[in-house]
């Protein structure tokens, strides 16, 4: 607490005065707990070097004004009845935060906070019906499985693997694991120094924007499509071109030639979630090679696949190196876990290393060795296949859900864990989200995903992998009748 206190013994005013301004100062700014006691009148002249009358005579006043209450035998407390009416933004002791004069909007060379995004809810769990995606049923979580790998992964040798700092490296263990596990499921083969570990895909798509893009470049993206690409590709001062969606996916026509790197969802395209066939895939492969451009595939919920035969990834056809594949285990493990990986050729995967080591050296490694445990123990593979079933089946109790209460609704496709739904013309998306909040029904509108301009606004993206069953029906009902109030008026 003595490091609140900066006394200036050559200031006009007392020392005691001085304490008490400073005193009272952290209090107002909610510095001091109300539950925690105050340090002794001798230990605070002893920490600030002043005489323990001058403390005894501001704790005293500050008792007689209300800041502080006395305890018998407990000593002293920020009063907690005071602190609640007086903590409301006063600021510091001249009312203003440190910094808040300066002009900080005339500073920032970027401002990322002002892209607009979709809106997934950070407190989803208080809805009664969360049609949100990206969130996983955490009843579904195999908690006992992943107790077991954290516990083997803080043994004394795992410790000692990554108990010291790699500096850009991975663990080894997770790399092959990945090679054995993950990436031959999707057709993709590669070698050790092909593939980094990120933060979830995000970082990835951050980390390839930065070493490709620039002013001159243009960043192709499906529109709609996955705003936060479109936004990174902004920072680095890339154009950004908005490319043609239809019920197939991505079209490949003319559209693409003037772009430097395209970013696209094959597997589950996001939002529409459809599936990029795999003739369109080859043509896409042929079109890139022709115009020089490159491709970052996103393998968007590449292992939530309801078809016993999945189109492989657009990865695994490409054989000029063209295709830089962005995967992550966050929508299958756990979203907060932020576990996402890179497959790239060796020159980009070390440049990316190296850029990567500036920000952060590496993920922490003792989350990659608790992954790569569970990968290497079968409990991903048994998730994975628990997950599929569960899925499909609230894939098909939202179908026919949709089907009874908005037969007037189109479903372009239910594919991974959501539904692209199709108002009926003229009902606006983000109107009806607003009034199902209220209702405590969580929905994404369509709008969220527009990277140009022209796009429908009445379409919704209904996630089903953090609803549990039995609500699914009760809240597209509850839809239907928002819908037709919003109709009506």
């Amino acid at each position: 607490m003595s490091a609140l206190f900066h006394l200036d013994r050559s200031a006009p005013a007392t020392l005691q005065r001085q304490v008490r301004e400073q005193l009272v100062s952290a209090i107002l700014e909610g510095f001091m707990s109300p539950d925690s006691p105050l340090p002794s009148c001798r230990n605070l002249a002893k920490n600030l070097n002043v005489s323990r009358n001058t403390v005894v005579l501001v704790y005293d006043s500050l008792v007689a004004d209300g800041y502080l209450v006395s305890r018998e035998r407990h000593g002293y407390f920020v009063n907690p009845h005071f602190q609640a009416e007086a903590v409301g933004g006063t600021g510091s002791g001249n009312g203003a935060r440190p910094g808040a004069g300066l002009d900080w909007a005339s500073r920032f060379k970027a401002r990322p906070g002002q892209q607009p995004n979709a809106s997934l809810s950070h407190n989803w769990q208080r809805y009664r019906y969360p049609f949100v995606y990206s969130q996983l049923d955490n009843s579904l979580f195999p908690v006992q499985h992943w107790r077991r790998c954290w516990r083997d992964a803080v043994s004394v040798q795992a410790i000692r693997d990554w108990g010291s700092d790699r500096y850009d490296s991975d663990d080894p263990m997770l790399i092959e694991q990945l090679q054995k596990r993950i990436l031959p499921s999707r057709g993709i083969r590669a070698h050790t120094n092909e593939i980094l570990i990120t933060v979830g895909s995000q970082q990835a798509i951050y980390l390839l924007a930065q070493l490709l893009l620039d002013r001159q470049a243009c960043f192709g993206i499906e529109d709609p499509g996955y705003p936060s690409a479109a936004h990174i590709a902004r920072l680095f001062g890339a154009r950004i071109q908005s490319l043609a969606v239809d019920e197939q996916g991505l079209v490949v026509d003319d559209q693409l030639s003037g772009c430097d790197a395209i970013y696209l969802t094959p597997s589950h395209q996001c939002p529409t979630t459809v599936t990029l066939p795999l003739e369109r895939r080859q043509a896409l492969l042929r079109l890139a090679e022709q115009h020089d451009f490159l491709l970052i595939e996103d393998d968007y919920e590449m292992e939530m696949n309801f078809d016993s035969h999945p189109t492989p990834a657009l990865k695994s056809l490409d054989d000029k190196g063209r295709v830089l594949y962005v995967g992550s285990l966050s929508k299958t493990l756990a979203p907060g876990l932020r576990m996402g990986f890179l497959v790239a050729p060796a020159p980009v995967i070390q440049e990316a290393r190296n850029l990567r080591q500036l920000m952060l050296r590496h993920p922490p490694l003792n989350n990659q060795r608790a992954v790569a445990l569970f990968l290497s123990l079968g409990y991903h593979d048994a998730l994975v296949r628990k997950l599929a079933r569960v899925f499909e089946e609230r894939a098909r109790c939202l179908a026919e859900a949709l089907q009874q209460h908005l037969p007037d609704c189109r479903v372009s496709s239910i594919g991974g864990s959501s539904c692209w739904l199709t108002l009926p013309s003229g009902l606006d998306g983000a109107a009806l989200k607003r009034l199902a909040a209220e209702h405590d029904l969580l929905i994404i509108s369509g709008d969220s995903y527009h990277i140009g301009e022209g796009l429908p606004t009445n379409t919704l993206k209904l996630g089903f992998s953090a609803i549990p069953l039995e609500r699914i029906e009760p809240g597209i009902r509850l839809l239907a009748e928002l819908k037709q109030q919003l109709s009506a008026e």
